[in-house]
């Protein structure tokens, strides 16, 4: 008995050399959450060569090789709800302005390669009121845009 494809049907392809499992997991939850039942079907695929592909129905809305990096969540949801619910809001996904009446600004981030992954800097800086505030944190990314240098998958 043939297995039945449950439309709309939403692809991640990732490569388990370079460990983007947490990434296309937590982009797999994400959409699930956005989208609840109007996805018939989600498919994790794990891939290899330094992979990383979303496809809607079989045809690609985002791959990594052909950007140069990785997809923001909200350029998925936005390219995703495009195929599959295109009168559906996302609600603060679809503001691409921030409102020029707060006095708040948007945190900052920058990333850069350190060999055996790459570090993430975030700074955020809010008024408060009293002067302005900054917290800059660091962290180690193994789910870097850089491919690893030790991936033996991909060599």
């Amino acid at each position: 008995m043939p297995i039945e494809t449950r439309l709309p049907r939403v692809e991640i392809e990732f490569c388990t050399g370079c460990k983007w499992h947490l990434r296309a997991g937590w982009m797999a939850q994400e959409l699930l959450l956005t989208f609840g039942n109007i996805i018939g079907e989600l498919a994790l695929i794990p891939g290899k060569s330094a992979t990383f592909i979303v496809r809607v129905n079989g045809d690609v809305v985002f791959d990594r090789k052909d950007h140069g990096r990785f997809p923001e969540m909200k350029e998925v949801k936005q390219l995703v709800r495009g195929i599959i619910a295109p009168e559906m809001g996302l609600g603060h996904s679809d503001s691409a302005v921030q409102s020029a009446v707060t006095d708040k600004k948007q945190p900052s981030t920058s990333t850069s390669p350190t060999g055996e992954g790459a570090t993430t800097t975030a700074t955020a800086t809010t008024s408060t009121g009293k002067g302005e505030a900054t917290a800059t944190t660091d962290a180690t990314d193994e789910d870097s845009t850089a491919h690893p240098s030790d991936c033996k998958t991909c060599a």
